[in-house]
């Protein structure tokens, strides 16, 4: 299993025309997922991609995550 990661302003999915996924501000997560990947292991890439300090905080530091922005996440498979 491995994913890439992009912050983001806004982002959305179109599958034949249609909108099929859509955020605001947060991360984008391009999710490769092959056979024998566990059930466990996509947990734990979850909580390591929630906690993630990639957002600036009040004096412009990477130091909050994007569960303290109030952020979303985008997952395309």
């Amino acid at each position: 299993m491995r994913a890439v990661l992009q912050r983001v302003r806004s982002s959305r999915v179109v599958v034949a025309g249609e909108v099929v996924g859509e955020i605001g501000r947060g991360l984008l997560v391009l999710l490769g997922v092959r056979t024998g990947d566990t059930e466990a292991q996509a947990r734990w890439l979850a909580d390591k991609v929630v906690g993630l300090r990639i957002f600036e905080d009040d004096q412009g530091k990477m130091n909050v995550s994007v569960a303290d922005v109030g952020g979303s996440v985008l997952v395309v498979c």
